[in-house]
């Protein structure tokens, strides 16, 4: 799934007030920290993951190898250590994106 500039903007608008669900240790991007965020992505559409300072990588790389270890779900952005993640919900979208 590819996202416009403009569904990306709205993305990050929406995540602004959002706390991170999710962070990610020194260990890195692991299965038990994917599990975790499919578990978030059940009651959530969008999220946000803290990557902390002794994390093998940075913010943009973490959002990154998460958003390919999930199905269907996208890096929208990464500033700082955290980054944000979205996958739209199968049954009920709940985020309208802008055409």
């Amino acid at each position: 799934m590819e996202l416009t500039p403009k569904q990306r903007a709205h993305l990050k608008s929406l995540a602004h007030h959002l706390n991170p669900v999710l962070f990610v240790g020194k260990e890195g991007v692991t299965d038990q920290t994917v599990r975790s965020l499919e578990e978030a992505f059940n009651t959530r559409e969008l999220l946000k993951v803290k990557i902390l300072e002794a994390a093998p990588m940075t913010a943009r790389e973490g959002a990154a190898a998460l958003a390919e270890r999930i199905d269907g779900a996208v890096a929208v952005q990464a500033i700082g250590r955290v980054g944000v993640l979205y996958r739209p919900h199968p049954e009920k979208p709940e985020i309208q994106l802008p055409g």
